[in-house]
C-alpha cells in the first residue's frame, strides 16, 4: 500500500556551484510512503506526514547553504559552534563564507543535485518514521514558469526566523506592468540581471581586513559582508562581479520597492506595478 502526499512543502535554499557561484532554489516537496497498514487502517496519519515529513526537511536543508564537501574545489572546517567553508570557482574566483553551523547542509557529494538532495533526505527522514513505513520517495521540482525568472540568495539580519542566514535563496518569477499592461521587455531584462545573485545590504557590506577568517579572494574583485543576527555572526567574502549592493535591507518587499523605483526612473509618467517573488506562490507588491 503507498500513501502519497503533493506540495507537502517548499524548501528555499542556495547551494554552491563551480560555474554559477550561489544558485537560489526552491523545490516543491512530493512525498510517496509505502508500508503496512496500522491498527488505524493507515500507512500514516497525514496530519503526522504532513508535520512529521515537513519538520524534519525544515530543520535539514530549508534556508541553509548546500555545500557539496566532497567537491574537490571545496574545503569545509567544523568546529564546536562554527563552519567555515572555502570554495573555488571555474574562473579562479573564491566564496568564503564562516557562520553558525545551521546556516549549513553539508554533503558527502561532488556536486549538489535534485537527485543528490532527495537521496540524502531520505536516508535521514526514512529511520524517523513509524516502523510500518518501509519506504520512502521524495521527489523534488521545480514550479513551472512560463515566463522568465531569476536566482538569488540572501540574508537578512533583522529577522527572527531562518531568513537571517546570509546565504539562503529562491528560484523566483517577476510580473511587470506598465500603465497595467504586462511587460514582456522588464521581466526578462531583470530576469537576466539577477541570475544567480546575490544581494547584499549596502549597511552589511565590510573591508576585507575586517574579515576574522584568513581570505583568499584577489584584492579589488572581491565583497565582503556580514552582520550580528540572534543565530550569530555570519561572514561572507565573493567574487564582486556576481553580486549587487542595495540601499536597502534585500527583504521581497524591499526588492519589490527597488524594482519598481528603478523601472519608474526609466518610463516616467507611466504607471509601474511590480509583483516580486520570494519563491513560490508568495512576494510583495509595489506601485508607482
Amino acid at each position: 500500500m503507498k500513501l502519497f502526499v503533493r506540495d507537502l512543502t517548499v524548501i528555499d535554499a542556495s547551494y554552491l556551484d563551480a560555474n554559477r557561484g550561489f544558485v537560489g532554489e526552491s523545490y516543491l516537496v512530493d512525498v510517496v510512503l509505502t508500508g503496512l497498514l496500522d491498527n488505524q487502517s493507515m500507512i500514516l496519519d497525514f496530519s503526522l506526514v504532513k508535520k512529521q515529513i515537513k519538520t524534519i526537511i525544515d530543520a535539514e536543508v530549508d534556508h541553509k547553504l548546500l555545500v557539496p564537501r566532497s567537491a574537490d574545489n571545496c574545503t569545509v572546517t567544523v568546529d564546536d559552534k562554527r563552519t567555515e567553508v572555502n570554495f573555488e570557482l571555474n574562473d579562479s574566483s573564491v566564496i568564503q563564507l564562516n557562520c553558525p553551523n545551521q546556516a549549513y547542509c553539508v554533503l558527502d557529494s561532488t556536486s549538489v543535485s535534485v537527485n543528490v538532495l532527495e537521496a540524502y533526505l531520505t536516508q535521514v527522514i526514512l529511520p524517523q518514521l513509524p516502523e510500518n513505513v518501509q519506504e520512502l520517495e521524495i521527489k523534488l521540482r521545480n514550479e513551472n514558469i512560463s515566463t522568465p525568472f531569476y536566482h538569488y540568495t540572501h540574508g537578512l539580519k533583522k529577522h527572527n526566523g531562518n531568513c537571517q542566514r546570509i546565504a539562503h535563496g529562491h528560484r523566483s518569477k517577476i510580473d511587470v506592468f506598465i500603465d497595467n499592461k504586462y511587460s514582456e521587455q522588464w521581466v526578462a531584462e531583470w530576469a537576466q540581471r539577477w541570475q544567480d545573485i546575490y544581494l547584499i545590504s549596502a549597511e552589511d557590506v565590510i573591508k576585507k581586513s575586517e574579515l576574522s577568517f584568513l581570505a583568499v579572494g584577489k584584492n579589488g574583485t572581491e565583497i565582503c559582508t556580514a552582520y550580528n543576527a540572534p543565530q550569530g555572526y555570519f561572514e561572507l567574502l565573493m567574487p564582486i562581479g556576481r553580486s549587487e549592493t542595495l540601499p536597502n535591507d534585500t527583504t521581497v518587499e524591499s526588492l519589490s520597492e527597488f524594482i519598481c523605483g528603478q523601472i519608474k526612473a526609466r518610463v516616467g509618467d507611466k504607471k509601474v506595478t511590480v509583483y516580486a517573488y520570494e519563491g513560490v506562490g508568495k512576494g510583495a507588491i509595489s506601485e508607482r
